[in-house]
């Protein structure tokens, strides 16, 4: 599984333009419509707790599990800044080592499980997932959809030039096993002077229906799917496909 690391760093920069709040409030709308009573969260993939911070503040007992240690320590000194204590965990949810049982919520957001590749480690996650979780208990996740990875980004190149950070994203997309590479280059500002690094990443894309199998393949038998931040159906113009099951 691919970690952050001189990314980390840099990613809240560049991510400046991701409304966290809208993240968080449509989360907790679809808590609210599926009536789960909702205290704690373990946090998947967290990042660098540009979700876990905003849900501690509201009390909600979360922890943060994340594989790239970087950004982890990008999130703690957020925590410290802000005053606020969350427990953040470095682990590949791939090997998910988490003994506390009966939880409420398994959260993992924003393109987590796209950056898991091969069907038998998604599906230890969701047979791991489903374990923690009390009965009745709630598991919410998104990814960037088929079309998006894609036709939207697939062979695509992307970049800007900013104040301090300028970078260049070529991306290649693979039909015959559905993913696509994302070849990073940064240039970011020192002084007198930009500093150049690299990085390259894999996605896969998932169809809905695959998703949807290996849930039930797990034991979930109640199952919704949403389009981009919404409680409507996915299309084939969606980007971002949110899935919400119950134990």
């Amino acid at each position: 599984m691919m970690q952050y690391k001189d990314f980390a760093f840099i990613y809240d920069n560049l991510m400046d333009n991701v409304d966290y709040d809208k993240w968080v409030d449509y989360i907790e709308e679809i808590i609210k419509k599926e009536d789960v009573q909702v205290k704690n969260i373990l946090e998947l993939a967290c990042g660098t707790g540009n979700l876990t911070i905003p849900f501690a503040k509201k009390e909600y007992d979360i922890l943060g599990i994340d594989i790239s240690e970087d950004m982890l320590s990008v999130a703690r000194e957020k925590c410290i800044d802000e005053g606020i204590e969350v427990v953040f965990l470095n682990q590949d949810m791939t090997e998910l080592d988490f003994e506390v049982y009966n939880l409420d919520c398994v959260l993992c957001a924003c393109d987590g499980f796209n950056y898991i590749l091969e069907d038998e480690n998604i599906q230890s996650i969701f047979d791991n997932v489903y374990e923690l979780l009390k009965q009745k208990g709630v598991f919410i996740f998104d990814i960037s959809s088929y079309n998006k990875l894609s036709n939207i980004l697939g062979n695509n190149t992307f970049g800007e030039n900013r104040e301090d950070i300028t970078y260049i994203w070529e991306n290649y997309f693979d039909y015959e096993t559905n993913m696509v590479e994302m070849d990073l280059a940064f240039f970011t500002r020192n002084k007198e002077y930009y500093q150049k690094f690299e990085e390259t990443h894999y996605q896969r894309a998932y169809k809905n229906d695959e998703i949807v199998n290996m849930l039930k393949n797990t034991g979930f038998d109640y199952i919704k799917v949403y389009k981009d931040f919404t409680f409507l159906s996915p299309d084939e113009e969606t980007e971002r496909v949110f899935f919400v099951c119950k134990k």
